[in-house]
């Protein structure tokens, strides 16, 4: 969830002012690391769900003032389309039955919030990208209130000196500019949160950027953008995209994007923070009236404000996490590679497959990140977005292989074991990571579905034919029923 902020108009003294103050932040966060000041307890995990609002007819309703102001819960929030919300879930141990509390937390928001949505004409939809939105739901004046997200799409636009260049080559092709940052808001997505040690940090972000590429295969939910069938998960592309600040020039200088993959396996923490401010500008500089260095002196925690609020405009994606809850500081990795949806079932899947791998790979004898190159890992999350479970990886032993054989013959068993070690009860652990074995060899994902659905309806022009399946969609999705078991009609 992003921080908020005033609106206002930035001097070349604050953007001095700012980089100083990031960099006494490292200092600090630097210090803290070397002092191992850190909650190192039991790790903990946590997600966030982004939605699309739709009315009756399945089309994008710019309500979320409406909607949030009718659920009045304060794990509700904002994104950055009037046609977005977004719930926050509270970390929890995932031992013994964490994961069924995780699960059942969110189907009970979700379905009070869409409860609550309907009383003012809204509905929630958890999917990738909304297959009924069009070019003309996308400008400025359907930007959310919150004047963030105003001020970040001025920013963004005075780096970039021109507009955006939405340029995707699938089963059909994107070619269109934009005037505002809101076609990102077309990308929805599920965010799992994993608190960690800092000694164990780099394991863990490395294993989660070796695992992008399969995880994104067996998730894909997005195909459909502005009426066209793109890439498997659009939304990778579309994100990459929409929030680029580089006009071509600096690109084709190797100006690195904000939306960043990254560039190499880390060694701690410090490397992915200190990268943030050594190779990107501040697009929201904004600095407190608090010195961390003098409130770690005096035993106080530091919020580090202007180092966090930095990262959060860097979109990595893999992203680290610094907060303070009560008082105690903790680092998290933020996984950002998965779309929302389509069921609460397959969102429970996804984060089972997630964390059971988690629980393994970065404790293996020989790390996977010794024996890839960063490049292949990178390489294998474009190739999934493109073709899902039909991509072709390449992981160490096996060389380049289909993406559900991948998964099914390495990944599927890791997460299992990564389970069990967990404490996960064996039939939670068989319910959900069957999900994502079914997923494999049905070859059933949530886009594949949606392609196929929409392919059912002949004789409909496009855009009905899109409504029409979102209906369809919307009605399975509040089954609960895990997508490869979905009916075409």
């Amino acid at each position: 969830m992003g921080r908020d902020v005033p609106a206002m108009v930035f001097s070349r003294e604050d953007r001095r002012r700012y980089r100083d103050k990031v960099r006494r932040c490292l200092d600090v966060l630097a210090q803290m690391l070397r002092e191992s000041r850190f909650d190192s307890d039991r790790p903990k995990a946590g997600l966030e769900i982004e939605l699309h609002l739709v009315d009756d007819r399945g089309e994008p309703t710019m309500k979320n003032a409406e909607v949030l102001a009718a659920i009045a819960e304060p794990d509700w929030a904002t994104e950055l389309g009037q046609f977005n919300v977004e719930i926050n879930v509270i970390p929890e141990l995932l031992e013994g039955e964490g994961s069924v509390r995780l699960e059942k937390v969110v189907r009970d928001r979700l379905n009070h919030g869409e409860e609550r949505a309907r009383t003012v004409g809204g509905h929630l939809v958890m999917i990738g990208v909304l297959p009924t939105l069009r070019e003309s739901d996308v400008h400025e004046g359907t930007l959310s209130a919150n004047p963030r997200y105003k001020l970040l799409n001025e920013q963004i636009f005075q780096a970039r000196g021109e507009d955006l260049h939405l340029a995707i080559e699938g089963e059909e092709t994107l070619d269109t500019y934009a005037d505002s940052i809101t076609p990102e808001a077309a990308c929805t997505s599920l965010q799992l949160h994993l608190q960690v040690s800092p000694a164990e940090f780099a394991a863990h972000w490395n294993a989660a950027q070796a695992i992008a590429g399969a995880q994104v295969a067996v998730a894909a939910n997005s195909p459909f953008l502005f009426g066209r069938q793109l890439w498997q998960e659009t939304r990778i592309p579309l994100f990459e995209q929409a929030t680029d600040t580089r006009p071509v020039e600096l690109k084709t200088q190797g100006v690195r994007p904000r939306v960043w993959f990254g560039e190499r396996w880390i060694t701690s923490v410090f490397d992915l923070f200190e990268e943030n401010a050594r190779y990107f500008p501040a697009l929201l500089p904004l600095c407190e009236d608090v010195d961390p260095r003098e409130q770690l002196a005096r035993g106080v925690v530091p919020e580090l404000a202007e180092l966090t609020l930095h990262n959060g405009t860097v979109y990595r994606w893999n992203r680290p996490v610094y907060a303070v809850t009560d008082g105690v500081p903790h680092l998290r990795v933020e996984n950002r590679v998965l779309p929302a949806g389509p069921s609460v079932a397959d969102v429970a899947a996804n984060a089972a497959f997630y964390y059971g791998l988690m629980r393994v790979l970065p404790h293996a004898e020989r790390p996977i990140w010794t024996r890839m190159s960063f490049a292949a890992a990178a390489d294998n999350l474009h190739a999934a977005a493109r073709h899902g479970l039909e991509a072709r990886l390449y992981w160490p032993g096996v060389g380049e292989v289909a993406a559900a054989e991948l998964i099914l013959r390495r990944l599927l068993p890791l997460a299992y074991e990564g389970l069990d070690l967990w404490g996960v009860n064996p039939g939670r652990r068989d319910r959900l990571l069957g999900i994502i074995e079914r997923r494999c060899v049905t070859g059933r994902t949530g886009a594949t579905w949606q392609i196929d659905a929409v392919n059912a309806m002949d004789g409909l022009d496009r855009h009905e034919a899109l409504r029409r399946m979102t209906l369809r969609y919307i009605e399975y999705m509040h089954t609960n029923e895990p997508v490869h078991t979905w009916p075409l009609s």
